[in-house]
């Protein structure tokens, strides 16, 4: 029998717009808020998943904070969905596995490979579920990040359950036309599209793994770059169709 109420989210009915934008780390969730949102309110600070509901050009939207991993990410998906959420679009950060994608630039998924196992193979045992985008936000977030002036990069990217192991893994991902690395966009996919929920997710380049380039500018010149794609990606959740 399916879970009806949220263990985690602890946010009342109604207080989860249908669009969400979801981040793993709760202080960019709270900086997105606080910067890009009006008449917002938090709705949930409960595990540290920091999930806050406001206004962005007139659309209600909710900016939820989804953990680092597969297994958190699952979770807050599932209990958006029990909340009321129709859209949940990642914003996130990922590797570049080859040159053309620069530090700096965004990267549009596809869709996400996986290893098999985990909380993917819970989800879909005995099977290589595609784990892929909905075809509207990839069309909207690539237009909305161009709009706010990144070099976009729409593409395959790989979910890696261990970050400090990711470098072993270059070689793999990149011969089968992987184009960045993240954590939880094959998890967010999957469940969304099971759930049916619609899924999309923006990641900004903070290194490449195939050339060494790495994010040189301080911090506060990434928490402009982080706003601004966050204010490309509320953009295109505003205009895809419910």
């Amino acid at each position: 029998m399916l879970a009806t109420k949220p263990y985690h989210v602890l946010a009342k009915p109604g207080d989860i717009a249908e669009r969400v934008l979801a981040v793993g780390d709760p202080g960019r969730a709270d900086s997105i808020a606080r910067e890009l949102l009006s008449d917002f309110v938090l709705v949930n600070s409960n595990r540290g998943f920091n999930t806050y509901t406001g206004f962005f050009e007139g659309e209600r939207v909710t900016v939820a904070t989804h953990g680092i991993g597969g297994p958190s990410a699952a979770i807050v998906v599932e209990e958006l969905k029990m909340l009321g959420a129709k859209l949940v679009v990642r914003l996130g950060t990922c590797g570049g596995l080859t040159e053309k994608v620069k530090v700096g630039d965004a990267v549009v998924a596809l869709g996400a490979i996986y290893q098999p196992g985990g909380a993917l193979g819970m989800y879909a045992p005995g099977m290589c579920y595609p784990a892929v985008a909905d075809p509207e936000v990839v069309v909207e977030l690539e237009k909305g990040l161009r709009e706010e002036g990144f070099n976009v990069h729409r593409g395959i990217v790989a979910s890696s359950d261990a970050f400090h192991a990711e470098e072993a893994n270059l070689g793999a991902w990149s011969s089968v036309g992987a184009v960045a690395v993240e954590m939880e966009c094959a998890t967010i996919f999957t469940v969304a599209r099971i759930r049916g929920v619609k899924a999309g997710a923006a990641l900004l380049v903070i290194d490449n793994l195939a050339t060494g380039e790495l994010f040189e500018a301080g911090a506060e010149e990434r928490r402009k770059l982080e706003l601004k794609a966050a204010k490309g990606a509320l953009k295109a959740l505003a205009r895809i169709q419910l």
